[in-house]
């Protein structure tokens, strides 16, 4: 009995237990807690990862189409005359399912209405404007829970399949709702600040790619605010003297690093200004900062009301000083032919393709496409609907609105490459202004039936307003 006594003390030291004093007594477990804890040991719960749910497969639809069209051609329209617009889907080799056609409908008499068709019915929607103006007829494909049937654009981005369409009345007659009255005496004095930083022999110019037919180059020009002007230039190879004309080329709205040009164009000098005077060829932690740095409180570059007040220290200010300075620099070229000065950009670019041909009077062409910033006054002036993304209108923003700068281009041939009939990024009747304030008497403009701000629509009307025709 004893080895017996030893032998179970010994085993409960191995395992680490402790002894219980002999003149302290063992409590007893329960049996009802003895039974549950036999059956916890049992029944241990196995931990079962949960798979998260597989998002359902956005369908994509690249040869499906709605096509919309007017009775009559979109921009031919009298007040209170009756516009009827007719909507089909083209279906292309899909079988239509249970889908429909939803739309709604703004005008500038801000009146607005919606409905809905079954899409394998013609949509039909009749409105009317009683004042000169536009009206916005945008027309989606969903399915039976509302979601927009998605392609996939150029880009592979994928895009709600959509047509945006659009008609005006009396366009031609729309006016701007007055500028500063020291307009010109303003950019005279931007002008004075310009010549006040030289540039001449400041240039940082370095070659950084070559082509068997020319270079590319990155270039940076001393400027009038916080930094330069800096982009990138091709020159073709043996390139003589005054033998070329020059095309500065202007960017969208963005924050992104700035590549160099991918190829030299062998019949004129390119140069691409980037808007905001970054280095070139940094790193991704200096564009991450530089971006940063360009922010003002809660706002993107350009989008500060409190900045926006007074227009000298206007984000576009500085924009406009590099750009000046741009063509100041390109004049200089012993390639350039002393004659032709290219200027065309689109969206952002088109706002500062307005701002080249007004205040650099040697330019002979420009292509603004879908001008962004016309008009900014006509929200709160006239009215005047737009879309969401537009910079809040504060007087100061007039010294700089695409507008009145068209006054001042009295000598550039002047082509509005796209105005879209349904984009409200850069509203029609911005657009619509900007081509009849134009003083020069060489001018065109291209509206797109069914466009947006980067939607061309493959089968819709066009319409050509050009004082080339009667040349």
């Amino acid at each position: 009995m004893k080895k017996l006594l030893l032998f179970s003390l010994l085993a409960l030291a191995v395992a680490g237990c402790q002894v219980p004093d002999k003149k302290e007594p063992v409590k007893e477990i329960p049996k009802a807690e003895q039974k549950a804890a036999a059956k916890k040991a049992q029944t241990k719960k196995v931990q079962v990862k949960k798979t998260p749910a597989k998002k359902a497969k956005t369908l994509v639809f690249n040869d499906i189409q709605i096509i919309g069209k007017t009775n009559k051609s979109a921009l031919s329209y009298k007040e209170n005359e009756e516009m009827v617009f007719t909507f089909r889907v083209d279906w292309g080799k899909n079988k239509p399912g249970k889908y429909f056609l939803t739309y709604v409908r703004r005008g500038d008499d801000n009146k607005t209405f919606r409905g809905k068709v079954p899409a394998d019915q013609l949509l039909t929607v009749k409105t009317k404007l009683d004042r000169p103006g536009f009206v916005s007829v945008n027309v989606f494909l969903i399915d039976a829970k509302g979601k927009t049937l998605k392609y996939q654009d150029y880009r592979k981005r994928l895009r709600s399949i959509a047509f945006f369409a659009g008609a005006g009345v009396k366009a031609e007659t729309l006016k701007d709702c007055g500028e500063p009255k020291d307009f010109d005496a303003f950019w005279a004095n931007q002008k004075k600040r310009l010549s006040q930083v030289p540039f001449k022999g400041k240039v940082d110019r370095k070659a950084v790619r070559r082509f068997k037919n020319g270079t590319v180059y990155a270039v940076s020009i001393p400027a009038p605010g916080p930094r330069p002007a800096t982009g990138y230039m091709s020159i073709p190879k043996n390139a003589k003297a005054k033998s070329l004309p020059v095309r500065v080329m202007f960017i969208g709205y963005g924050t992104h690093k700035q590549m160099p040009l991918g190829s030299v164009n062998q019949k004129e000098i390119v140069f691409q200004l980037n808007a905001h005077g970054q280095k070139l060829g940094q790193n991704a932690a200096y564009y991450r900062e530089f971006f940063k740095s360009i922010r003002t409180k809660k706002y993107n570059y350009a989008f500060d009301p409190e900045q926006n007040k007074n227009p000298e220290t206007c984000f576009f200010n500085g924009m406009v000083m590099r750009i000046l300075r741009t063509l100041e620099y390109v004049k200089t070229l012993p390639e350039w032919d002393g004659k032709n000065l290219i200027v065309s950009g689109g969206s952002q670019g088109g706002l500062q393709t307005m701002w080249a041909a007004a205040l650099d009077q040697d330019v002979t062409v420009a292509l603004p496409s879908i001008t962004w910033c016309c008009d900014l006054a006509g929200t709160k002036k006239a009215k005047r609907i737009h879309g969401n993304w537009r910079i809040k209108y504060v007087p100061a923003l007039d010294y700089f609105d695409p507008v009145f700068m068209a006054k001042r281009i009295k000598k550039a041939e002047v082509t509005i490459t796209r105005a879209g009939l349904g984009d409200y990024t850069c509203p029609p009747s911005g657009l619509a202004i900007s081509y009849n304030n134009l003083a020069t008497p060489r001018k065109t403009i291209k509206w797109y039936q069914g466009s947006d701000h980067s939607f061309i629509p493959k089968k819709s009307e066009i319409v050509v307003w050009s004082t080339l025709f009667f040349r």
